[in-house]
């Protein structure tokens, strides 16, 4: 006779931490400020404190560390404003033996471009093998702000910055499955403000940032969506770093940490003020580097791309 305990009906499934996002490359803040307008965030006459800058990057890489990850720090180019948004210089991921690889960010706006090959140079000195879905303006524009590995898909926003001709770029060379989302939102214009996989059944989702059949297959995706307000993703509390069951945050909407708290998250909120005029925060800033094809996403033979109905 079984000895194995039974799960009563009522009893909550066991969530299980993401297996990824203990490893994150930071670009120094060596030269941030706003040389050009490329979302409504950014001003040139609202220029950051270098000063400022610099303090509130390091206590937040102090915070993700203290949360039990480490963080690899690349130069930034004095000629690349935005180089410090971390997120956007590549897909990074692991192969099945651990070796690294990298899907290059072919950015949307042309001031950006400059980026990729110091990132392909420092990815190329950590052993890394290279691809792209385009480059210097030729070819579909994928920046990796709008990607996540989560329940062994690709979750990739598409619209404002990656073309929806990258999706099928990923899942093809990729070998895995690719669901694609269309951003409409122009505040949100990375998958990462309004969205963010907090464990293997739980994420924010805010549906204001998609269109309508996006919206509900997203929420459908999720087994316990945090759903946030548009005020409530505004403040970029999606744009946060989950570590184990700590979430590292630029804000937190008191509805959202009752949530968060609830679900047995720990809450760290860091000041990233001086770096929001830029239009970014903790998630933007920092680019996990052990998200591994196999385990955090499932192989497909040719890929496959699934789009709203």
């Amino acid at each position: 006779m079984s000895t194995r305990p039974e799960t009563l009906p009522d009893q909550p499934v066991p969530t299980q931490p993401l297996p990824w996002g203990r490893r994150y490359l930071a670009v120094s803040p060596d030269h941030f400020r706003i040389d050009y307008a490329i979302n409504p965030f950014m001003h040139l006459d609202d220029q950051p404190d270098p000063v400022r800058t610099r303090e509130q990057w390091a206590a937040m890489v102090a915070a993700i560390e203290a949360a039990g990850a480490t963080v690899e720090v690349l130069g930034q180019l004095a000629e690349a404003p935005d180089m410090v948004y971390a997120m956007n210089l590549g897909l990074a991921l692991e192969r099945e033996d651990g070796s690294p690889h990298v899907v290059l960010s072919h950015m949307r706006y042309a001031e950006r471009r400059m980026e990729t090959p110091a990132a392909e140079r420092w990815w190329a000195d950590h052993g890394a093998t290279t691809q792209r879905t385009g480059r210097d303006g030729v070819g579909a524009h994928l920046e990796a702000g709008d990607a996540f590995a989560w329940r062994g898909d690709l979750v990739v926003g598409y619209g404002p910055r990656t073309e929806e001709l990258a999706l099928k770029h990923l899942a093809t060379e990729l070998g895995t499955t690719v669901r694609g989302f269309r951003i409409v939102h122009p505040g949100m214009y990375h998958m990462d403000l309004g969205f963010c996989p907090l464990d293997d059944t739980r994420a924010m989702v805010c549906p204001a940032a998609y269109d309508e059949a996006s919206a509900a297959a997203l929420l459908d995706l999720v087994p316990e969506p945090l759903v946030l307000t548009e005020a409530e993703a505004m403040t970029f509390c999606a744009n946060s770093v989950v570590v184990g069951r700590t979430v590292v945050m630029p804000a937190c909407p008191d509805r959202v940490r009752a949530q968060l708290e609830e679900w047995g998250f720990d809450v760290v909120v860091v000041d990233v003020s001086e770096l929001l005029k830029g239009g970014g925060a903790v998630r933007c800033l920092t680019n996990p580097l052990d998200v591994r094809l196999g385990r955090d996403l499932r192989p497909v033979p040719g890929g496959s791309v699934v789009l709203p109905s």
